[in-house]
């Protein structure tokens, strides 16, 4: 589903800021040698994601999936002076691409990314969190939002991506379509929680802001 057209997305993208150098070649290089490179924040949101993180200048931020490192990178550019980012990712195969890029960065490190289940890591983690960005199994991101609820401080920010899911949250669902089933869910769910403030942005495949109170 396309939200604007082609046109008015090409204006908006040459009148935000552009795309660093070194994330325009992460960019590229996820685009010509990597599966389903759609799921690259890209230009346009990755500057969305940068300017938030300069909003809130985090000092601790958690990534729940990696992918190839190119949304870690523009939090990273509004961290407070020592801030750090945890990021995790079950796909082996990408971390030494990540892994250089994070090293060609200013952000060397600073960004810390561990392999593994985040369903397993994230209850061991004894850390409280600026700001938490969701981007990875849709099936798991209740599970996922619950999980970093309590870590997340009082006035933080969780950020969760893909949660328009090309549209498919207006459709009929089919039996077999969990990821939609849980998308709607968390949505509504979200919209329901009295602890927390938040606005879904119609910006690539829909991202949602919540505040917690």
């Amino acid at each position: 589903m396309e939200f604007i057209s082609q046109a008015l997305d090409d204006y908006v993208v040459a009148h935000s800021e552009n795309e660093p150098e070194l994330l325009y070649q992460l960019n590229r290089e996820t685009n010509m040698n990597v599966l389903r490179p759609r799921m690259l924040s890209g230009h346009f949101q990755g500057r969305v994601l940068s300017m938030l993180s300069h909003m809130i200048q985090p000092e601790e931020v958690l990534e729940i999936g990696t992918y190839t490192g190119y949304s870690a990178l523009c939090f990273a550019e509004g961290m407070k002076e020592g801030g750090r980012i945890l990021t995790i990712d079950k796909n082996e195969e990408l971390e030494d691409l990540v892994n250089t890029y994070i090293e060609k960065s200013p952000y060397s490190g600073r960004i810390e990314c561990v392999i593994g289940d985040a369903m397993e890591i994230i209850p061991t983690l004894n850390r409280t969190f600026d700001l938490v960005f969701i981007d990875a199994d849709k099936s798991n991101y209740i599970n996922y939002y619950n999980l970093v609820f309590d870590k997340v401080r009082s006035g933080g920010y969780m950020i969760i991506d893909n949660v328009l899911w090309s549209g498919k949250v207006l459709e009929p669902v089919e039996d077999d379509d969990i990821d939609t089933k849980v998308l709607i869910e968390l949505n509504q769910m979200i919209h329901n929680d009295e602890r927390v403030q938040e606005v879904l942005l119609p910006i690539r495949d829909g991202l949602t802001i919540v505040r917690k109170k």
